[in-house]
């Protein structure tokens, strides 16, 4: 299955290839489902490589135009060489990216204008979990904070409803609020 990608809008977002291409999912539920890959390699210490090509989509392997890879390491605060962005932050990125996506793609739908989008994101974390201080604290995010400065041809009410339906269609927001399950294995 080929879907159509090359014409785009005002805002750079081809809603009609989205569009098309739920159509054509809606008549084709198995094309629908993906399987996304990273692969990490470890460099030195803390500090590791991941790499992404491939995923399988649409029926078949799929590849992007070219393969990207991550740094991740953690700042000399941790005993450490600070050559990437700490793990957590990826996570932040993740998140601000996708939604970011999310409200130009829903500006587009709504013809609605842009001219700049800026996501600010904080992540509250007590690290006496991760360095095993004290076992009853989550290892992860106690709370995190988005705020959006958006600057649309649009009114506030008109903003908020882009974030509000850009945060309901983001996968990487659902991934961070519901339970996901992960399964690790050693080969």
């Amino acid at each position: 299955m080929t879907l159509n990608t090359e014409t785009s809008q005002k805002n750079g977002v081809n809603v009609q290839a989205l569009l098309d291409a739920r159509a054509a999912l809606e008549a084709a539920p198995d094309a629908a489902q993906f399987t996304w890959r990273a692969a990490c390699e470890w460099i030195d210490g803390v500090h590791s490589r991941s790499t992404i090509e491939g995923f399988f989509g649409l029926g078949e392997e799929q590849s992007h135009r070219q393969g990207f890879s991550i740094d991740a390491d953690h700042p000399p605060q941790f005993a450490a060489e600070d050559m990437g962005p700490t793990p957590v932050e990826i996570v932040l990125s993740a998140l601000a990216s996708c939604l970011t996506a999310g409200v130009a793609s829903v500006a587009e739908n709504r013809g609605i204008k842009l001219r700049s989008v800026r996501a600010m994101l904080e992540g509250d974390m007590d690290i006496a979990g991760i360095l095993g201080i004290d076992a009853d604290v989550r290892n992860g995010f106690k709370a995190v904070r988005v705020t959006f400065d958006i600057d649309a041809d649009a009114s506030s009410e008109d903003i908020a409803a882009l974030v509000a339906q850009a945060q309901k269609r983001s996968a990487v927001f659902d991934i961070l609020t519901n339970p996901t399950a992960v399964q690790v294995t050693v080969v």
